[in-house]
């Protein structure tokens, strides 16, 4: 009895703590931009910001996620509000948010770029040249710290030398 007790009490512990941290991360959630578009037809958008990149000499970094992840966020967050990382991301690219989600699995610029996020989890990145050709794949992983992201690393990203 004792043992069923012990089992039960410790299922309930960790709904206890699952429910908490899905609720904080609800919070931190709500607490940023939401730059995804989930109506939006990712690849016909993909093609003018190509147009757009030709023009400025740029490439298109495709960040793939959707607000439903806080990761995404996060690093929407970073590279948005630090200046030296802004700076870099608007000197060199196009960024551009492809939504995957139930509402739209965009399926039409994942056929013709592929979906790393399948493989890697969310986000995943994608740095496209003005042809549209698929230069670099990035996990999130390898740029992650803690519950956020390494300054250091993404920068290294974004300079295109990790």
């Amino acid at each position: 009895m004792k043992k069923i007790i012990f089992i039960a009490l410790l299922c309930w512990t960790g709904t206890t703590i699952n429910a908490q941290s899905s609720e904080e991360v609800q919070k931190e959630r709500a607490g940023y931009e939401q730059p995804y578009h989930p109506e939006e037809d990712g690849d016909m958008r993909i093609n003018q910001l190509l147009k757009q990149a030709k023009k400025e000499g740029k490439k298109v970094l495709v960040q793939i996620g959707g607000n439903w992840c806080v990761w995404c966020l996060r690093f929407n967050h970073l590279v948005t509000t630090t200046p030296e990382l802004k700076q870099i991301l608007n000197k060199k690219y196009i960024y551009y948010h492809l939504n995957y989600s139930p509402e739209n699995k965009n399926e039409k610029a994942f056929k013709k770029y592929g979906n790393p996020g399948e493989q890697y989890g969310y986000p995943a990145f994608l740095i496209l040249s003005a042809k549209g050709e698929v230069l670099f794949t990035q996990k999130s992983e390898d740029l992650e710290d803690g519950k956020g992201y390494d300054p250091k690393k993404v920068k290294k990203f974004l300079q295109g030398r990790l």
